[in-house]
């Protein structure tokens, strides 16, 4: 069975995708370190104790997230779940690498990137053939929907695509041409999409102010589901892994209806 070190596969994700160009809320790359050689990773969405067991289940030598641990503001003490996460990492020497805001911006391999190609949206691209992007970190995606859309048959489309109801703000017959994206829980850059000028914003979660931003502007939302729309950027990175150092990966759902 092929393996590679861990710092090898450490440094092959650190170039890949340019961690170090993000402030973030966590710790992006090998957040615990396990076994110096990797052989079998899992790959899932967050770093929960459920995954953790599969990993150990399936006698993976890693774990490889977009949710991670660590997280700024939070309580640092050791702890009931965080104690029992840990404990388990450590006893099974499983290394856990974790990226958020880097795995999100990717231009092929990230979330942003691989919900499009799952939605069928279009990207817009500038003149080097680049994602045109705006708001924080130019996290935002930009593109258009399927021709003749309106609100409620996209919604339609979503959810036969993510097997999740999707939240839908706005007039449900409006034609949806142009449209603004950012998964996870980004409904706090509903504005950058706005001032962008798309008919729709869609992300994963909503707040009581974006009803309200959606209604006043004109701009749909449409709240897809935080891990809906975030179960693909690991799922291409894990993919990436495996064609680059020809190990195992697994990726496992964990689902979660938030």
């Amino acid at each position: 069975m092929n393996q590679v070190s861990t710092q090898q596969l450490a440094d092959w994700l650190e170039t890949t995708l340019q961690a170090q160009r993000f402030k973030d809320y966590c710790p992006n790359g090998l957040q615990v370190e396990g076994k110096s050689s990797i052989s079998h990773i899992i790959t899932g969405v967050t770093a929960t104790q459920a995954l953790l067991e599969t990993a150990v289940q399936k006698n993976a030598d890693a774990i490889l997230v977009h949710h991670g641990w660590f997280w700024k503001n939070e309580n640092p003490v050791v702890r009931g779940t965080k104690r029992a996460r840990l404990a388990l990492a450590l006893g099974h020497q499983l290394n856990v690498f974790a990226y958020h805001l880097p795995l999100d911006a990717h231009p092929t391999l990230g979330n942003n990137a691989q919900l499009g190609r799952v939605l069928g949206f279009e990207p817009e691209l500038d003149a080097d053939g680049k994602p045109v992007c705006c708001g924080p970190d130019n996290l935002i995606w930009l593109g258009r929907c399927r021709d003749g859309q309106t609100l409620e048959t996209l919604g339609d489309h979503i959810c036969n695509h993510l097997q999740r109801t999707p939240l839908l703000v706005g007039n449900l017959q409006q034609k949806i041409r142009r449209i603004a994206w950012c998964t996870g829980g980004a409904q706090g850059m509903m504005q950058a999409a706005v001032d962008a000028g798309v008919d729709a914003y869609l992300t994963g979660e909503a707040s009581e102010p974006t009803y309200h931003l959606a209604q006043e502007t004109g701009t749909a939302f449409i709240g897809a589901g935080h891990h809906a729309t975030e179960r693909y950027g690991v799922q291409a990175l894990g993919q990436a892994i495996a064609t680059e150092f020809g190990i195992k990966v697994e990726f496992v759902d964990i689902d979660n209806p938030i």
